[in-house]
C-alpha cells in the first residue's frame, strides 16, 4: 500500500492507523500547493480530486477521502474500532461527525484572514470540542480501546493547539496520552513533526503543523 500524505495534514491519521494495524505501508508526500509529489510525479493525474490523504492498495486501488481510509483500516484490523454488534456503525458515525462537524470547522482558520471569521471559526471549533469531550469514555473515544477515530481526533487537537483554540484540561489530558503511544511518535517523526511534549509551542503553527 501506499499513502500519499501532507506533513501535519488529516493524512496523518492515516499513518497513525496503518502503524496501529502493523501493516506495511510506502508514504509519499504531496506539495499541496504545487500538486506534485516528493519524486515529482503530477499529483493530479495520480487523484484529480488534488487533496490528501489518497490510499493506493497493492492490486492498483485505490481510496480517497479520510474517513473511508480510516474505516477501511480499521476493517482489516478489527482492534481499531470499538466492539459489539454496532461498533462499526458507531465508528463511522464518530468518523462522518469530525469530518462533517470538526474538521470543516477550521476552513477559515486555514484559508481566511478576516478576524471576525476566523474568532467565529475559533468558537466553533471550541463549542465542538466541548461536545466531543462527552464522547471519552476512560482513556479514548470509545473506552480503553484505541481506534482510527482517536487517531483522527488526535489531529484535530494539534491545529486546534496550532491556532490557539481554547481547549480544556480533559481533552488535553487525552491529547497527552494519544501522544505517548509508540505509533503516535512514530508518525510524527516520519513526517518531522516530532517535538518531547514539555517542549511544544501551542502558539506556534510551524511546530505543530
Amino acid at each position: 500500500m501506499k499513502l500519499y500524505y501532507a506533513p501535519g495534514a488529516c493524512s496523518l491519521s492515516g499513518r497513525i492507523s496503518l502503524h496501529e494495524a502493523g501493516l506495511a505501508a510506502e508514504f509519499e508526500r504531496v506539495d499541496i500547493k504545487t500538486k506534485t509529489t516528493e519524486h515529482g510525479y503530477d499529483y493530479v493525474a495520480i487523484n484529480p480530486r488534488g487533496y490528501v490523504p489518497l490510499l493506493v492498495l497493492d492490486d492498483g486501488n485505490a481510496v480517497s477521502e479520510n474517513t473511508a481510509i480510516l474505516e477501511f483500516i480499521a476493517g482489516l484490523d478489527a482492534n481499531l474500532a470499538p466492539g459489539g454488534l454496532l461498533g462499526r456503525t458507531r465508528l463511522i458515525e464518530m468518523l462522518s461527525w469530525l469530518s462533517t462537524e470538526l474538521h470543516v470547522a477550521f476552513k477559515p482558520l486555514w484559508h481566511s484572514e478576516d478576524e471576525a471569521e476566523r474568532a467565529a471559526a475559533i468558537e466553533a471549533v471550541a463549542q465542538r470540542l466541548a461536545l466531543i469531550e462527552e464522547h471519552i469514555n476512560e482513556l479514548y473515544l470509545f473506552g480503553p480501546r484505541f481506534t482510527v477515530a482517536d487517531a483522527y481526533l488526535f489531529v484535530m487537537l494539534r491545529w486546534a493547539q496550532a491556532f490557539d483554540v481554547p481547549i480544556s484540561a480533559p481533552m488535553l489530558g487525552y491529547f497527552e496520552r494519544v501522544a505517548e503511544r509508540p505509533t503516535v511518535r512514530r508518525a510524527l517523526t516520519e513526517e518531522g513533526l516530532f517535538v518531547p511534549l514539555p517542549s511544544i509551542d501551542v502558539s506556534s503553527i510551524e511546530a505543530l503543523i
